[in-house]
């Protein structure tokens, strides 16, 4: 992130702006929208322009700016679309201590105007540092297409509010009574009008007043195989509403970017043969955050019924007789088929198919291998890097032919996914000589199906 975003209170501020051509115009029309004071310096101002300094929106000074004229601005706007008289009015603007902004030049601006969704006091602001700016207008048309416009009343009338809602304790009691205006009492409320209101936000905030304390409350969420993408809807409203975020180290950053700010994140270091929390201590700490009344998302890596030791945590939570839900997430071994264009399950080739660890399968007995072996049979085995050898030499030993096809995915759904397809009789050297290091799902009796052809494809789309 090159430019951070903030908002400036300009409640005040001095703006000064050189410039009295489409540019300034155009920057002039945002600047009108702020409680600034506006200075404007041109010596041949646009009929607007001039009309608006009648109407006293701004100041016109009919001159070029000169040194001097922005000491104390907070803003300065280079606008007068001629290079080297916006270099030069820039300079000034920099050494008398405003930040600068010079109109189409990304490189030798300090600060950039996004475009932004007005739904005063609510703003969105949209930014993509200079490389996309259709992109940004076309989000602009979406939210304010998405935004009613009694955002922005609600907004001010809860706005005034706020200092009566302190009544109620931090967190999620003044959450849940917002969340019950904004989306609820108040919209409703609002087709009577705004005095309609301020009544509903009295009777809800004493309705939420005389609420005893809400109990804790734990979702067990799927993330996904990484791509934040693939979240589900409800996982990412889930992650939005969370207060605390228990999650295993193969949830990915971009993810964990979807929770709420506030969130306390816990890496509870779930991972194949890695050290980590033991479950023991992960139940402990998913029940004592929820029994403190937080909501409590416990964040696994694609789906939490599969290899997610979930029925463990359940039995904690149901123990300690606190709510929860389950949010599923789409599994690895669904992520990985899509990634090589092929199906789990195909008539004629195989009615069912297999899900496994290889954690578990030195456990197998003799019928199991000899059914995993039989011709058509399609499985796809987590954590089975460090136990390939051994599943490879179990297979063949029961009859399984060597020209078995085996395809090994790493890194799913990532940027920097790998795809290694073999056999069965080549499994291994080609996984050694591979050298995976990010987490991988092999899927025996498939073989990737055109996958250049697939990924370009999938490049395309995206």
């Amino acid at each position: 992130m090159q430019h951070f975003p903030i908002f400036v209170n300009t409640a005040g501020a001095r703006v000064v702006l050189s410039g009295g051509g489409d540019a300034a115009l155009a920057k002039l029309r945002l600047l009108m929208k702020t409680e600034a004071a506006l200075d404007v310096f041109a010596a041949d101002p646009a009929a607007e322009i001039v009309t608006w300094a009648n109407e006293a929106r701004l100041t016109l000074h009919r001159r070029a700016l000169r040194a001097g004229d922005v000491r104390g601005a907070t803003l300065f706007y280079a606008a007068d679309e001629d290079a080297s008289e916006d270099a030069r009015t820039a300079g000034i603007a920099a050494v008398e201590g405003a930040l600068v902004n010079v109109v189409d030049n990304l490189a030798d601006s300090a600060f950039i105007t996004p475009a932004i969704v007005d739904r005063d006091p609510v703003t969105v602001a949209i930014g993509t540092e200079g490389a996309a700016p259709v992109l940004a207008r076309a989000i602009k048309a979406d939210l304010e297409a998405r935004l009613p416009v009694t955002l922005g009343p609600l907004a001010r009338i809860g706005k005034a509010f706020r200092r009566m809602a302190e009544a109620l304790p931090h967190g999620r009691p003044r959450r849940d009574f917002w969340a019950d205006y904004y989306f609820d009492a108040g919209p409703r409320a609002f087709t009577e009008g705004e005095e309609a209101t301020h009544e509903a936000l009295d009777r809800l905030l004493t309705r939420h007043l005389a609420r005893e304390d809400a109990p804790g409350h734990v979702d067990f969420v799927g993330s996904g195989p990484g791509d934040p993408e693939l979240l589900t809807l409800r996982a990412r409203r889930a992650l939005d509403r969370a207060d605390v975020v228990i999650h295993d180290r193969l949830v990915t950053g971009e993810i964990l970017e979807l929770a709420r700010r506030e969130a306390l994140l816990i890496d509870a270091g779930k991972e194949g043969f890695g050290a980590s929390m033991t479950q023991e201590d992960i139940n402990s700490l998913i029940v004592e955050h929820a029994q403190d009344g937080a909501h409590v998302v416990r964040l696994k890596g694609g789906d939490p019924t599969v290899f997610g030791r979930l029925d463990e945590e359940m039995e904690a939570v149901e123990a300690a007789g606190l709510s929860f839900a389950i949010v599923p997430g789409i599994t690895a071994a669904s992520a990985a088929l899509a990634g090589i264009g092929q199906s789990f399950t195909r008539r004629g080739r195989n009615t069912s198919a297999r899900i496994l660890t290889g954690h578990d399968m030195k456990g197998f007995a003799d019928h199991e291998w000899k059914t995993l072996s039989r011709p058509g049979e399609v499985a796809a085995i987590y954590m089975g890097k460090k136990a390939a050898r051994f599943i490879q030499g179990r297979l063949l030993m029961h009859g399984a032919a060597p020209e078995t096809p085996v395809t090994i995915v790493e890194n799913i759904s990532g940027a920097d996914q790998r795809t290694i397809g073999t056999t069965l009789g080549q499994l291994e050297p080609d996984l050694s000589n591979a050298r995976l290091t990010g987490p991988a799902l092999m899927l025996y009796g498939l073989a990737p199906r055109a996958a250049a052809a697939l990924n370009s494809l999938q490049q395309e789309v995206s």
